[in-house]
């Protein structure tokens, strides 16, 4: 029963973002949108299994133009052992002032939003990332889990959590451990849950955004499946508006 059992207790999870985590998801939409209206940009920002979402936001179908990942390949493992394996990114990823170097090739404004994913919310690589768009006067949304945040003191030296740094904290809903099913025999629990729910709150964030902005008559070129569009070309259009969106937002 226990793939069942995980599909019930995910369901769970994410039916419960309704009463735990839906104004806030409206607060950090809200942002977004505004940053999106002013012609700037909403960053997202992760590392390790957190780096997921933002791989996945844009581009894909169904999102829109104003998204723009950082993405650090050296903070995403592409190896179990060895170089670009697991040990070197768990190290890397809390090892303070690193991520002030990958955030040099952003220009970070005060009509930005920046959301950060860290399930743990303790590791230096998502503190810091959130310290430098709050000092850069953007709005700062975290998703992360608040049983973690609760039950486990600071490990960074300024003594911050991510939920500390950031405006707005979403609470992915996700346990401390993570995993969410218990097997007979076996101490540590299996079957994750905050990348499913990190990725919901991500696409409702972006469901909530378009809304906003179609309710305010604004529109932004869309990713979309080239099983549903007419023009085989839209979505080869839908980069060339990124392509001048990102030359106005970077200056290049």
């Amino acid at each position: 029963m226990s793939a069942e059992s995980y599909l019930q207790k995910i369901q769970k999870l994410i039916s419960d973002l309704d009463q735990t985590s839906m104004i806030e998801i409206k607060k950090a939409a809200r942002a977004m949108a505004n940053s999106i209206k002013a012609g700037r940009v909403v960053y997202y920002y992760g590392s390790g299994h957190s780096a997921l979402p933002c791989l996945d936001v844009f581009p894909r179908y169904g999102t829109f133009v104003g998204i723009q990942p950082i993405h650090d390949p050296r903070l995403t493992w592409n190896n179990v052992l060895g170089p670009g394996g697991t040990p070197e990114l768990l190290w890397l990823e809390r090892v303070e002032g690193y991520v002030k170097n990958v955030f040099r090739s952003y220009e970070i404004t005060p009509e930005d939003t920046l959301i950060v994913f860290s399930h743990g919310g303790l590791n230096a690589a998502g503190i810091e990332a959130a310290m430098i768009g709050k000092e850069c006067g953007a709005t700062v949304v975290a998703v992360t889990s608040m049983q973690n945040y609760r039950k486990n003191p600071a490990k960074h030296s300024s003594g911050q959590k991510l939920a500390d740094v950031a405006h707005i904290a979403i609470d992915n809903g996700a346990p401390p451990e993570d995993a969410i099913i218990y097997v007979n025999g076996w101490e540590e629990p299996v079957a994750a849950a905050s990348t499913v729910m990190a990725i919901t709150i991500s696409m409702a964030l972006i469901a909530e955004t378009a809304k906003i902005l179609s309710d305010e008559g604004i529109y932004r070129p869309t990713f979309a499946s080239p099983n549903v569009v007419t023009d085989p070309d839209h979505d080869l259009k839908v980069y060339d508006e990124y392509k001048k969106f990102h030359k106005t937002i970077s200056g290049y």
